[in-house]
């Protein structure tokens, strides 16, 4: 009796253990019908819309995308886009990723709006997203909601700097950004000499975000483009926005300040950041100029031997003015009549900086030390930085327009733009030949123009 009674209760706990198995096994197995969700896209190949554009309206909002670039500098995040965005519109916002032809599941947006925007609705703002695990990245999106319902709806932007761990990573020593051309902008003389000019102090590529310029102009910077020393990047703002002309909201009006010029600044950093060693933030009327040195290869060795930490020097701005009263001194010049433009070998006379009052500056940086910049300062960066004194390097700033002139015994004669002269000029003219600008052998087109004609 004691042994049957032994034998039934083995078999019951054999019958419990069978039982909380079975329980087991069949809630840790998917049901055929799908119980658990499936993960965002799942089956969906990508990207279904790729946006071949520099600026991108995001869908369901007011705001634009314009690039994205792997950014491993920052904590916790491996993604950088970088965009345009109201600022009273401000909401969550989710990335989503194109992997290898697959969509990841969602991860939540950092927005950065820029602390510079001049008192304007619109202002360069960053978004930073973080890439999942086992996800290589191609593309990228953001969505309003995280549920990525109309995913496929969206335009997907391209992953600029994806390759670069397999491509060469410094190609230039120095680029110059040009951060806006719009209107019809058509100086070609002072153009095609300022471009030669950095090309004898070693600049390597010039980056031109344009909207707009006059005819001539184009001729010219498609010239350079086909040889590959400029690089063109269509900057279409005025189809989404009202741009300003000017740069603060309260004088000149508009969305977005001069044209998105914050924007494209940063914009540029992030194209150069792995392929050029320096990059030059300056406006197409302006010279950073080294005065102790023949080239800014010079200088900057110069210069980081002695601040090895600097990722940032600010170059003090210098005017010269066009023509002080009536100053018509022309020295052994050509006039170069029948080219619209100016001549910047006939700004001769710079004028002494008010140090008194805020006096701006523009920036020679190391690109890898930068996350943000304004247009005369950084907003955030690693490093130090450092004022280089005007007597080592100094910006020559030829403006077409400005302040009150002086009188002529307030300014200081600095012909240093002269030490280049007899290299030059045979430059401009070869390029202002090649463009039809010129005849043959280097005489006007028409001499009934005006040299200093500013369409």
């Amino acid at each position: 009796m004691h042994t049957r009674q032994v034998y039934k209760g083995k078999l019951f706990s054999l019958f419990v253990v069978i039982f909380i198995f079975i329980v087991i096994i069949s809630v840790r197995t998917p049901r055929s019908y799908g119980s658990i969700p499936k993960p965002l896209g799942a089956g969906v190949t990508c990207p279904h819309q790729v946006s071949e554009q520099t600026i991108t309206p995001l869908n369901n909002t007011k705001h634009f995308l314009v690039s994205a670039y792997v950014d491993e500098r920052v904590n916790g995040f491996s993604l950088r886009i970088i965009g345009i965005f109201r600022r009273d519109s401000v909401r969550s916002l989710h990335c989503v990723f194109c992997c290898d032809g697959h969509l990841s599941t969602t991860t939540p947006a950092t927005i950065l709006p820029h602390s510079d925007h001049f008192g304007f609705r619109f202002c360069a703002t960053d978004v930073m997203c973080q890439v999942p695990r086992n996800c290589d990245a191609t593309h990228v999106t953001l969505l309003t909601q995280p549920d990525g319902v109309k995913v496929l709806n969206h335009s997907w932007l391209p992953i600029r700097n994806r390759n670069v761990k397999e491509e060469k990573k410094i190609q230039f020593d120095f680029t110059v950004c040009i951060s806006n051309l719009f209107g019809n902008y058509n100086n070609v003389l002072q153009f095609a000499q300022t471009l030669e000019m950095y090309r004898l102090l070693g600049v390597n590529r010039v980056v031109i975000y344009k909207t707009s310029c006059g005819p001539d102009l184009e001729r010219l910077l498609q010239s350079y483009s086909q040889e590959g020393f400029v690089e063109l990047v269509p900057w279409p703002i005025d189809r989404y926005l009202n741009p300003s002309p000017g740069w603060l909201f309260s004088q000149h009006g508009g969305d977005v300040h001069y044209f998105g010029q914050l924007t494209t600044l940063n914009e540029c950093i992030y194209r150069s950041m792995d392929r050029s060693r320096y990059v030059l933030l300056n406006d197409i009327d302006e010279i950073i100029m080294p005065y102790q040195h023949s080239d800014l290869k010079g200088l900057m060795d110069m210069l980081q031997q002695k601040h090895p930490n600097t990722g940032v020097f600010l170059i003090e701005n210098h005017i010269f003015p066009k023509k002080p009263l009536e100053e018509n001194k022309k020295g052994p010049l050509p006039q170069w009549k029948g080219v619209p433009g100016y001549n910047i070998l006939e700004h001769i006379y710079r004028e002494e900086p008010d140090r008194n009052i805020y006096h701006p500056h523009k920036m020679i940086v190391q690109p890898r030390f930068v996350e943000q910049t304004s247009v005369h300062d950084v907003l955030k960066m690693s490093g130090e930085k450092f004022k280089v004194p005007p007597d080592v390097c100094r910006i020559i700033h030829c403006p077409i327009s400005g302040p009150k002139r002086r009188p002529l015994e307030q300014l200081h004669v600095d012909t240093r733009l002269w030490d280049f002269k007899d290299k030059l000029i045979p430059r401009v003219n070869e390029i202002l030949t090649r463009v039809g600008l010129l005849g043959c052998n280097g005489t006007e087109l028409n001499d009934g123009k005006d040299s200093e004609t500013q369409a």
